[in-house]
């Protein structure tokens, strides 16, 4: 029987190998094409809003924990203003090798295209979607010399005094801001806003009386309520929060149908390799599915909320539409 040379040889091997590739099952190559991935030896996690703010906050928890699974450095880069657009944005110029990652609150994706002329960016076009983070609600905070005890009262006192009473927000189009908008219309009363860089600054002055109200995140108001320099009024959701059990909701409080909540993603820049985008959302879910992360999340007030990058991309436009018919009337430049 005649031999193969060696060139032949190699040709029948290159064959077999190909064949066999064939017959592994898509997610094995996936997984493979996943570790192929050559990841930046630092990663900055932008987040729109200044530091100490209930973003900054959250980011700055998953941060390192995604570090770890990904096998590299993140580090946190806080570009705020515009409510979150300015640092969308320089995430969505960014090239998409996965260097620049933006930490993006729900308001900036689904708020600000209905309410910012001139955004910068679009973040359904301009930005990928990679993975879902956690979801929050927020809880309407008082001065703690603000004479009322509970929604009902703060509302007599706004009507008493239209136009007259101040809420913060984390800036115009801010979730908070259109939970007061919201208010606003549903209970029939006249309020003036006041935007800030952040929720943090603006709740600072929540506390010093300079503004006698806001809605804050749960997490980043609820040491301030326990330790009684904030009153609690009612949370936004429709239930009431295992993290304030005796804080009413403001269904309860008389503010019928009355339910917002929020929440955070993982986006990139446009234009990233699928294999890129699978390869960080599944150190996502791995590093969510960690009891250290899980416990520290909710004892801060939030709820994990694991998933794929679709899922991400289909509540971040279901969300779009609904805030358009809230945010009608309000504009920002």
């Amino acid at each position: 029987m005649p031999s193969f040379d060696h060139s032949r040889r190699h040709a029948v091997a290159a064959l077999a190998g190909s064949a066999l590739l064939s017959m592994l099952p898509a997610r094995v190559l996936a997984q493979q094409a996943q570790q192929q991935q050559v990841l930046p030896s630092l990663i900055k996690l932008v987040v729109g809003y200044s530091a100490g703010g209930p973003v900054d906050g959250a980011a700055r928890l998953l941060a390192p924990a995604l570090g770890q699974e990904l096998g590299t450095q993140v580090i946190v880069d806080n570009r705020p203003g515009a409510a979150g657009s300015l640092g969308g944005n320089a995430v969505a110029k960014a090239p998409p090798d996965g260097a620049m990652l933006f930490f993006g609150a729900s308001p900036t994706i689904t708020i600000n295209p209905n309410v910012q002329r001139g955004m910068p960016f679009d973040p359904m076009k301009d930005l990928t979607p990679i993975a879902p983070l956690v979801d929050y609600t927020n809880v309407l905070v008082v001065n703690k010399d603000l004479p009322v005890r509970n929604v009902a009262e703060l509302l007599a006192y706004a009507k008493a005094r239209p136009g007259k009473l101040f809420y913060g927000s984390a800036g115009v189009g801010a979730s908070n801001h259109l939970s007061g908008a919201l208010l606003e219309k549903m209970a029939g009363v006249q309020l003036t806003h006041v935007p800030y860089k952040g929720s943090a600054p603006a709740l600072a002055d929540v506390m010093a009386g300079t503004v006698p109200m806001m809605f804050d995140i749960i997490a980043t108001s609820r040491p301030f309520i326990q330790s009684g320099r904030l009153r609690a009024l009612a949370v936004t959701s429709r239930q009431r929060n295992r993290m304030l059990p005796d804080v009413p909701t403001m269904i309860e409080s008389g503010v019928a149908d009355y339910d917002v909540g929020g929440w955070f993603g993982l986006y990139g820049p446009a234009r990233m390799d699928p294999a890129l985008v699978a390869r960080i959302n599944a150190a996502a879910h791995k590093m969510l599915a960690r009891d250290d992360i899980a416990s520290r999340l909710r004892e801060q007030g939030y709820d994990v909320w694991s998933g794929g990058a679709e899922l991400l991309a289909t509540k971040g436009q279901s969300d779009r539409k609904l805030w358009a018919t809230a945010s009608k009337g309000i504009e920002a430049e």
